[in-house]
């Protein structure tokens, strides 16, 4: 018996239906899909809607430079950039589960001023088992700033968790000081939004990962209770030993806290200690408090007053570090004098 295949070819082409799976086939969201999964396999870099390019260099560590750069792939030297000068880069250690979206905001006032951008993130998973997690990824970090220095000067820009990870950071670097003395130089100034300690992250992480869900929020706020209370040599003392050196900061640059009176998870009474504290210990401490902005979301609410806010404490860090630089010089002449 012989069959035939029927296609209705005619009717498609008449009705349109070509077009449509074309539109289908190449939509933004499959696209987009498609070169997330390349770009993590194969280190691709994506040009962003603003002409800036994003290097995805690891899953918790992205670049943002508004030049063409070479970055390296093979393993002993990998995420080498390769520049002939020295550009200026800020971190920025991003709060729980933001996107690239949210991020890219405030990525723009930097990329603007010629900074590259680095972003950094931990997943809650990392976050509530450092170790395996967050560790891990403040390894990764160390490691790019050390091979990287022609990344200078350096920029810190934290959001709530985010002030954690550079936490764990100056843990590893206070263990080997002298070999990571370099990089805590080449740093002149440090933003922190929100900035989170280990007391509210009962508090803070739930609201985090259902921020609208009243059930699996009490849920969750349960189990990190317990969490802390159960997994102190593989949680806690880790917590602990973190908010401690981020409270006597091995960073001496100039600060600047963002906060909010209505902010329960990034509190003022906690970082009104950490502003006491940095003061005690000769960092310049500039403070900027919000009445009713929510957590992370000063930025939303206040663009304005926040890039400003942003925009002269960064000016005040030029003119601070160009005074450095003729000090010197100075007391040379007048030495030859």
């Amino acid at each position: 018996m012989d069959f035939k295949i029927y296609f209705p070819y005619r009717k498609l082409l008449k009705r349109n239906y070509f077009p449509k799976i074309t539109r289908w086939f190449f939509s933004r969201r499959l696209l987009t899909t498609f070169l997330k999964t390349n770009q993590q396999l194969n280190g691709w870099s994506l040009v962003t809607r603003h002409g800036y390019t994003r290097y995805t260099l690891s899953k918790n560590l992205d670049l943002l430079s508004s030049d063409d750069i070479k970055i390296t792939n093979q393993s002993a030297n990998k995420n080498l950039i390769i520049r002939e000068k020295s550009r200026p880069l800020v971190i920025i250690l991003a709060w729980l589960l933001a996107e690239k979206k949210h991020l890219s905001k405030y990525a723009e006032v930097y990329l603007n001023r010629g900074i590259d951008v680095l972003t950094v993130k931990v997943t809650p998973t990392q976050l509530v088992w450092p170790i395996s997690g967050s560790q891990v990824v403040a390894a990764e970090l160390l490691q790019f700033l050390h091979q990287n220095s022609i990344c200078q000067p350096l920029y810190l820009h934290g959001f709530s968790v985010g002030a954690y990870l550079w936490s764990e950071v100056m843990v590893k670097m206070n263990r080997d000081f002298e070999n990571y003395q370099p990089i805590i130089n080449r740093i002149i100034g440090q933003v922190w939004d929100s900035a989170a300690d280990v007391s509210e992250m009962e508090i803070g992480l739930p609201l985090a990962v259902f921020p609208h869900n009243k059930f699996c929020k009490a849920v969750l706020r349960k189990y990190i209770t317990f969490h802390l209370k159960t997994f102190h040599n593989a949680a806690t003392c880790h917590y602990l030993a973190a908010s401690e050196l981020f409270h006597n900061n091995l960073i001496k640059c100039p600060a600047l806290l963002l906060v909010s009176k209505s902010d329960p998870i990034g509190s003022i009474i906690s970082n009104e200690a950490i502003r006491k504290k940095w003061t005690n210990n000769n960092i310049k401490v500039h403070w900027k408090c919000w009445e009713d902005s929510k957590h992370v979301s000063h930025f939303l609410k206040y663009k304005s007053d926040y890039i400003n806010t942003l925009e002269n404490f960064l000016d005040s860090l030029i003119l601070q570090e160009n005074k450095d630089e003729i000090l010197p010089q100075k007391q040379k002449v007048h030495a030859n004098l």
